[in-house]
């Protein structure tokens, strides 16, 4: 499944204790810590505007972050935009993080995990003309596998909105930090 070539702003939830201590989050659901909820209201000031839309996953970490730092907006929420489960590995760390083809015991496998991120962020795309997704470090990944055809590369930090645009070529993407804080009407 390919990505819809249009603009959008992802954003990763704030830092968690799991992230602290360099443990694998995936799919369980923990709370920002207290730097987590900083960072959330760091990055305010750089989504002020009207979105057309702000979306994250079901967990607890991404709806704060997204309450925190664009708080003049509802999020919808979508479970297609969560964090990869990584079965048995769920809070193991980050040394005994598999490759991401690989499919942990109990885990979700990539391509499901792909399809399911694609399914929901082409859902958001297809209706909304620049989104703000709030998620997770994994959907990021799938994002970049999308776009460069790998899903390997540095984690992205947490709540430091990226904005992505389609290229002018074909194929191509840019990534660039968000400093744009004149969102009006999701444009």
């Amino acid at each position: 499944m390919k990505l819809i070539r249009k603009p959008f702003v992802f954003m990763r939830h704030g830092e968690t204790a799991l992230n602290r201590e360099q443990r694998i989050c995936g799919f369980t659901d923990v709370p920002l810590n207290t730097r987590g909820e900083n960072q959330a209201l760091d990055a305010q000031p750089l989504l002020l505007g009207d979105w057309s839309c702000v979306a994250t996953s079901a967990l607890q970490r991404a709806q704060r972050t997204a309450s925190l730092a664009v708080p003049r907006h509802e999020a919808l929420i979508l479970p297609g935009l969560n964090e990869r489960h990584w079965g048995v590995l769920e809070g193991a760390p980050l040394s005994q993080l598999l490759p991401y083809a690989s499919t942990p015991a109990g885990g979700e496998s990539w391509d499901e995990f792909s399809r399911r991120v694609l399914s929901a962020l082409n859902g958001l795309l297809e209706e909304y003309p620049l989104p703000l997704v709030v998620a997770h470090s994994g959907v990021y990944r799938v994002i970049r596998d999308a776009i460069t055809g790998t899903p390997d590369g540095p984690r992205i930090e947490n709540a430091r909105p990226v904005r992505l645009n389609p290229a002018d070529n074909a194929a191509g993407w840019t990534l660039e930090p968000f400093e744009n804080n004149a969102v009006e009407n999701g444009e």
